[in-house]
């Protein structure tokens, strides 16, 4: 075997974490292979490295206005310890944040399952049926304003638009202590609906200009233990607030509703002081130390832009045009994980829509219904962080997070073929519970549809359209379940049943197309000239994903 020597190259400007590196035998034959991230030391995945390419993208930068160009330095270094500090730091500041306000969406968005449970449709006189109507609403309004609100977002900034989402929304949760019959109880369905939507997206846009594509997952990994822990906090918090059924001739449900609003508007408008718009905007009249010295702003900055160059190529108040708009959504290979969105979380819908519902129906009491919901959510938490952390390691996607689909089908199987379902009391909670706890995949797609959308115009759609295709199969899973099909609801997890394994299809789908796409550019890069490669990364056309030397996450 011939001797070989190795030299780290640029010859491709790609937005993407990984590059290539020229392997050159000893015959003088240059070999391009790819260099995966997980290989990359912290000054040696530096696209700006070639003084040609850095100068591109300084004019793309000054261009675009992009608000962080002026600390750009394509020769500034760091060392692995000062990097940790700093992502310590932005977990702190940033991360941790980010899960108080999930917390306060959750509470708005989940204490209906509660509420139900101390006879809130008994008191307004509503069917099962006209709780999935409710529920319904909700998701379809929450997806209708996905894509709006993102947009909105761009525009104004999500420091600003966020904090205003949640106090708006916080003050219709207020008013529901209010629902007087089944119009009010749709009509405030709709508003919250309408007001949350756009919230997730917006959050994770206004992570991304923090961390690298590689930590976003675990991130949001702890963005979602944060509904967990939510679940759990407010189980609690619902178990004492119920007991107060009575008190000024009020049912426990509206003291729920108004007390947990309240708890919502005031995180609400501590945002306001809480996200900065990016890195070298967190000096304020109230915060004039900032969070960074000079050189840490710097290291924040210039390691997102190495991870991905085209997080510059848009001001973080810059507005998503018709055309960029339209490019994304015709951008037909993220297709695919919408299609998971829709699929893989919809068998998980009912039960946890019916749990207290089904709890309340097998014998328990209000209260102890509250508590029950606990335990599902601690091992939902374990195993979102396991999962997370696997897809990590492994670098994998498609093959972890189908792990999920797999968790649930025995419990699906057990619901719809056991004969004593409904009618043995612990085995059946037995059932619901081990279902709940499944290993959550939606920190991994989120993450995933991210890296795949390789641009900030196109990431700032896809992130939305992702979250409208998961409420729309929220939509289908609350329609599952219905009023003849009672106790056992044998015809709806028989639905779930076909769903569930329809979902492993499409993960295996999903991976198997994602290899093609990337062997079929590796095939039309090889055959180019090294002077072809060079002429396509200065000069094309493409963006984001459509670019050949990009390749997709799977």
């Amino acid at each position: 075997m011939a001797a070989k020597t190795t030299v780290t190259t640029n010859l491709v400007e790609h937005p993407s974490s990984s590059s290539y590196e020229s392997v050159v035998d000893q015959k003088g034959h240059t070999i391009e292979t790819t260099k995966h991230d997980e290989e990359l030391s912290t000054d040696g995945d530096n696209p700006f490295a070639d003084p040609e390419v850095a100068e591109r993208y300084i004019i793309l930068y000054e261009k675009a206005q992009y608000e962080c160009r002026h600390v750009f330095d394509p020769t500034l270094t760091w060392t692995p310890e000062e990097e940790k500090a700093i992502v310590r730091k932005l977990d702190w500041r940033v991360c941790l944040w980010a899960c108080i306000m999930f917390f306060g969406l959750q509470v708005d968005r989940g204490n209906l399952v509660q509420a139900v449970s101390d006879n809130l449709l008994d008191d307004l006189k509503l069917s099962t049926n006209d709780y999935n109507t409710g529920n319904i609403i909700f998701y379809v309004s929450f997806l209708l304003a996905e894509l709006p609100s993102q947009l909105v977002s761009k525009i104004i900034g999500p420091d600003r638009w966020i904090p205003i989402q949640i106090s708006l929304w916080s003050i219709v949760a207020i008013s529901q202590a209010a629902l007087s019959g089944r119009a009010s109880f749709f009509a405030t369905r709709s508003l919250l609906g309408v007001l949350e939507g756009g919230f997730i997206p917006d959050i994770i846009l206004w992570l991304s200009y923090f961390y690298t594509s590689r930590e976003l997952p675990t991130r949001l990994s702890f963005f979602w233990t944060a509904y967990g822990l939510t679940t759990i906090i407010t189980a609690f918090m619902a178990y004492g607030i119920l007991h107060m059924r009575g008190v000024l001739g009020w049912a426990g449900w509206r003291w729920l509703f108004l007390i947990e609003g309240l708890i919502t508007l005031l995180i609400g408008l501590a945002s306001f002081f809480k996200m900065p718009a990016s890195a070298v905007e967190t000096k304020k009249w109230f915060r004039p130390k900032g969070w960074f010295n000079d050189r840490e702003v710097r290291i924040v900055v210039n390691r997102v832009l190495r991870d991905d160059p085209s997080k510059g190529d848009m001001h973080n108040r810059q507005a998503v045009t018709p055309k960029r708009l339209w490019d994304a959504l015709r951008d037909y290979d993220l297709w695919p994980m919408y299609l998971l969105g829709v699929l893989v979380y919809t068998p998980m819908v009912p039960m946890g829509t019916y749990i207290t519902l089904l709890l309340r129906g097998i014998g328990f009491d209000t209260f102890v219904t509250n508590l029950l919901t606990i335990p599902s959510s601690v091992g939902h938490i374990i195993s979102l962080i396991v999962l997370t952390q696997i897809s990590e390691r492994l670098n994998q996607r498609a093959l972890v997070a189908i792990a999920q689909s797999i968790w649930v089908l025995p419990c699906i199987v057990a619901l719809r073929f056991w004969p004593d379902v409904m009618d043995n009391k612990w085995g059946t909670y037995a059932i619901i519970t081990t279902l709940l706890c499944f290993p959550y995949a939606h920190a991994i797609l989120v993450g995933w549809v991210s890296k795949n959308s390789n641009n900030v115009g196109t990431r700032t759609v896809s992130a939305a359209v992702y979250n409208m295709s998961v409420q729309l199969g929220s939509v289908i899973g609350n329609n599952i379940y219905r009023e003849d099909d009672r106790p056992k609801y044998r015809r709806g997890n028989s639905v779930l049943l076909a769903l569930n394994l329809l979902g492993i299809v499409v993960f295996i789908g999903t991976k198997i197309y994602y290899v093609s796409r990337n062997r079929y550019r590796d095939r039309i890069w090889a055959a180019m000239t090294e002077e072809q490669r060079l002429d396509y990364s200065r000069n094309t056309t493409d963006t984001g994903s459509k670019r050949l030397d990009f390749r997709f996450a799977h």
